[in-house]
């Protein structure tokens, strides 16, 4: 069962928001809030289909929306999203760094190419929308409006998972960043966060590359009453509402029956 809404009105009326990793779970979902908060959101994925179906949505509710279909590991296609987003909406002040992928394996197996590809998304994606989206980002706050970058860690930043030795770093990566940004940029009134979820009801077992181990996580998820991925945009969402001199820096979200 998904949190109950809690924000209603437009708290977020006149926010610019980017989504990438937006064509399913977390990143679909948080695009579909914020519309109906108020927000004009632009949705990146590669999967341009998905990112489509949720445009149709947005704009059936009454929202505006936009899809960029861009694979977040392509430095110069992201930086052209950034400016698509500008040149139809105007300056993005809410950023959700959302796009990664989880793959297990045991670290003596050796799958270096699995390696790479989350070193490919999780960091170098995540650092290739800073650096499209910053910009916009900095100025918005120049101009006295709320800014926010928002990324996507996870619990595996700081806990000992079993075979996840590769993901977990990606995200203690991008925790650690978050923290260091938050520093840098706070002055300048840019609010640096990251969301660490626990399990959460996604595609994300399905990516994982391994069928077994696809359908332990499967089978762990169907166990508990586990988080959905609108508990996670309402979270979001929350956080992009409060006031701007307000940063919720690091948000921990666990199911209460997840034991690990």
């Amino acid at each position: 069962m998904a949190m109950t809404a809690l924000l209603t009105g437009t708290p977020l009326s006149g926010r610019i928001a980017v989504m990438s990793g937006a064509s399913s779970g977390m990143g679909a979902a948080a695009a579909e809030r914020l519309a109906e908060l108020g927000a004009t959101v632009a949705v990146l994925a590669r999967r341009k289909d998905r990112l489509d179906d949720i445009v149709e949505r947005v704009e059936a509710a009454g929202g505006s929306a936009m899809a960029i279909a861009v694979d977040v590991t392509d430095r110069a296609a992201v930086q052209a999203a950034a400016d698509q987003v500008a040149e139809r909406f105007g300056t993005t002040d809410l950023v959700f760094n959302n796009a990664g992928v989880q793959i297990v394996s045991g670290i003596e197996e050796l799958k270096v190419d699995d390696w790479q590809r989350q070193i490919d998304l999780n960091i170098s994606g995540l650092m290739n929308v800073i650096a499209a989206f910053l910009p916009h980002l900095t100025d918005s706050a120049a101009q006295g409006r709320p800014a926010d970058l928002i990324n996507t860690s996870s619990i595996a930043a700081t806990r000992i998972l079993p075979r996840l030795s590769i993901y977990s770093g990606t995200k203690a990566y991008i925790s650690q960043l978050t923290r260091l940004l938050r520093v840098e940029l706070g002055p300048k009134m840019v609010r640096v966060a990251a969301i660490e979820p626990g399990m959460v009801d996604t595609e994300l077992p399905d990516h994982v590359g391994n069928t077994d181990t696809s359908q332990y996580i499967n089978d762990l998820i169907n166990g508990i009453d586990v988080l959905q991925s609108a508990d996670i945009a309402e979270t979001l969402a929350f956080m992009a509402a409060l006031p701007r001199h307000v940063n919720l820096s690091e948000i921990t979200v666990f199911p209460t029956a997840q034991a690990l």
